[in-house]
């Protein structure tokens, strides 16, 4: 179905990536960004802001922190040419409120804006409304809770006040956006509820969004392609798709032959290619930013539960 949204500068569509820090580098980051950069795009990049130590990293080791030089001048770099910086958790291992807190201050200190947006990070102690406490329905939760004992998942405590690693609060204080649940579909616009939301028994002040989900460059192109990115326009529909810029996007000192062709393609054509935040801002102003309802919560946790079995059972490429 064709929305009847207009997007600025009367684009027909709009599309962007948010992009989870994980594996990037310098080496393996600055040619994707200065692709996007000349096509026009302009998207959000996730940062670390500080190192942990290597016992804390659990399987996440190859992505780099502003804690490097290098990396920081270059991210400073993208903030400059109008990149939106993003939040990922202070580092690549669990933090401490004390230490969320710091990184946040530091982020903001060093760029000199606001952090907007925050996207939990793999399986972080203070992740925020993580595991089976993204889901409202008691039966889901008690099915994730029962699964959870045959997989090594730490607890999730980002929004327990009794806990060091709780910072629910000053999420709300400081952030306006969390990302929620994603997806294998890319017109987000068909992820209910359609827009960004407000869910007060989770949070009171920051909106929650759902995503897209495209874990490496194999899954980016098999949901971003020509027939894909065609229909979206054809829907007036608009995409953030989550997923890892160091993943796979260039590799063997070239971009992927097809992701360069796909993102050149899509460049072509009438659509609004902003940083994610300001999307939401546009979509917040459209719709307001409601509260979800009971039953826009019920289709969109069971549609997301659908859509992590069908995915697990049928493509496997994508997890």
């Amino acid at each position: 179905m064709k929305s009847q949204l207009i997007y600025p500068h009367n684009a027909e569509f709009a599309f962007t990536i948010l992009d989870d820090t994980d594996d990037t580098t310098v080496a393996n980051g600055r040619p994707v960004y200065d692709f996007l950069y000349d096509l026009g795009f302009q998207t959000t990049k996730t940062v670390w802001a500080f190192d942990t130590t290597p016992e804390n990293r659990g399987p996440f080791f190859a992505g780099e922190t502003l804690s490097s030089p290098e990396y920081l001048k270059w991210v400073h770099e993208l903030a400059d040419n109008h990149f939106e910086i993003a939040f990922h958790n202070a580092t690549m291992g669990s933090s401490e409120r004390k230490n969320t807190i710091r990184s946040l201050d530091f982020i903001e200190n060093e760029f000199r804006q606001q952090v907007r947006l925050h996207c939990n990070h793999g399986q972080n102690r203070e992740n925020l409304h993580w595991g089976a406490d993204r889901y409202s329905s008691r039966l889901i939760r008690a099915a994730l809770h029962y699964a959870s004992k045959f997989r090594s998942y730490p607890c999730f405590d980002g929004n327990n006040p009794e806990s060091p690693y709780y910072w629910s609060d000053i999420a709300d204080e400081r952030l306006s956006y969390m990302r929620a649940f994603t997806f294998r579909r890319l017109n987000g616009a068909t992820i209910p509820p359609g827009q960004p939301y407000l869910d007060s028994a989770k949070q009171k002040k920051t909106l929650f969004f759902n995503t897209t989900d495209a874990p490496d460059v194999l899954a980016f192109n098999k949901l971003v392609n020509p027939a894909s990115i065609d229909k979206l326009q054809s829907q007036n529909g608009w995409a953030i798709v989550t997923t890892h810029l160091g993943k796979g996007f260039y590799w063997n000192n070239r971009l992927d032959p097809e992701f360069k062709e796909n993102m050149e393609y899509l460049a072509t054509l009438p659509g609004s290619f902003i940083p994610v935040s300001q999307l939401l801002d546009f979509l917040k102003a459209e719709f307001g930013g409601s509260e979800i309802t009971a039953a826009e919560r019920s289709k969109l946790e069971h549609s997301h539960l659908i859509d992590r079995v069908k995915g697990r059972l049928l493509d496997h490429s994508l997890y």
